[in-house]
């Protein structure tokens, strides 16, 4: 079983065959899909499956906090599966790629204290842009 669709049966989410199947579409390491991605996906699997289906799953996994969404410089949104292990995102400038990374060290010493004008931080959100192996290529 997939890790997005265990921490979904543990919190006793009502599991459909529509949910099921756009829970096992966002499984994975390196996963971040747009809708419609989910939506082509889930329908080679599910040809019934309804665009508004998909797109109400995707709301809801996004309020229960067990997907995160990933906006990108005016591309669609993306949807991570790996709301729940910290990381951040390293992202292609040219085709979007996007993959997981995990910096070492703390992203708060990094702000010194001057410059947090009194705000008590609490989580710290970094994106890495560049290009991929295949756009660098080109």
């Amino acid at each position: 079983m997939s890790d997005l669709l265990d921490r979904l049966r543990r919190r006793g989410w009502r599991m459909t065959a529509q949910r099921r199947v756009v829970a096992e579409v966002l499984d994975g390491e390196h996963v971040h899909l747009t809708a419609d991605e989910v939506l082509a996906r889930a329908a080679a699997r599910l040809p019934e499956i309804s665009r508004a289906t998909v797109y109400n799953t995707l709301g809801e996994l996004v309020s229960l906090g067990e997907v995160t969404e990933v906006a990108t410089d005016g591309r669609a949104k993306r949807y991570d599966p790996n709301a729940h292990r910290p990381h951040q995102h390293l992202i292609c400038s040219t085709c979007g790629t996007i993959r997981d990374v995990h910096p070492t060290g703390d992203p708060l010493a990094a702000l010194p204290a001057s410059e947090r004008f009194g705000f008590t931080v609490s989580e710290v959100e970094m994106t890495y842009r560049g290009l991929c192996p295949d756009c660098g290529q080109a």
